[in-house]
């Protein structure tokens, strides 16, 4: 039997390059001055790890509105991500917006560990609840480097992706299926009785 007790968030963080490792590693102590802009490369590269361990979860079933709206919250935040050359980029300097930094990779960090836990035990929709936290300290983050990119709120996506969950559920009739049923039934019923006065 294969091995399962490795978690797929663990062996994919295992296939990440040496430097993205060492990357993360160095900043278990947080940001300063001299390396804040690392903390935009890291916040990216962890909520990407999780995002595609949460998709691996779901792919293979229907997943739920608030399932779909915490990844669509998650890519929402990835999309266009900056390179920290990138001109739209504002270097933090002062210590108040450097602790804030570090504040939210420090909850981010330990909501991937919740993550992770939740994931060895297959409980999909606590991964899904604790994805959202994760987001939400990446876009914190991201909202200290761009702060003109205008970013949405978990809420904002909730209720897109839930009117199109309903949709989709209500295309799902059932009462439909009924009558067509009933309909075919009619039919094979009237050709019987056709073919036995035939």
């Amino acid at each position: 039997m294969p091995d399962t007790s490795q978690s797929q968030s663990s062996k994919i963080a295992k296939n990440q390059s040496s430097e993205d490792l060492s990357l993360s590693i160095s900043l278990s102590n947080g940001v300063g001055a001299s390396n804040v802009l690392d903390a935009l490369d890291v916040a990216a590269e962890r909520l990407s790890i999780v995002r595609y361990v949460f998709l691996v979860q779901i792919e293979d079933g229907i997943a739920s509105a608030s399932q779909r709206s915490s990844l669509e919250y998650a890519d929402a935040v990835l999309m266009g991500w900056p390179d920290r050359d990138n001109r739209d980029v504002v270097t933090p300097e002062n210590s108040e917006t450097i602790d804030k930094i570090n504040k939210n990779l420090q909850k981010m960090e330990s909501n991937i560990a919740e993550f992770s836990k939740f994931e060895r035990a297959s409980l999909i929709d606590n991964m899904s609840e604790v994805l959202v936290g994760i987001t939400e300290c990446v876009a914190n983050i991201r909202g200290v480097f761009q702060p003109d990119f205008a970013l949405p709120t978990f809420e904002e996506i909730k209720r897109v992706v839930q009117d199109e969950w309903n949709e989709e559920m209500g295309n799902i009739n059932p009462d439909k299926a009924n009558v067509a049923s009933s309909v075919i039934d009619e039919v094979k019923a009237d050709d019987a009785a056709d073919a036995a006065n035939a």
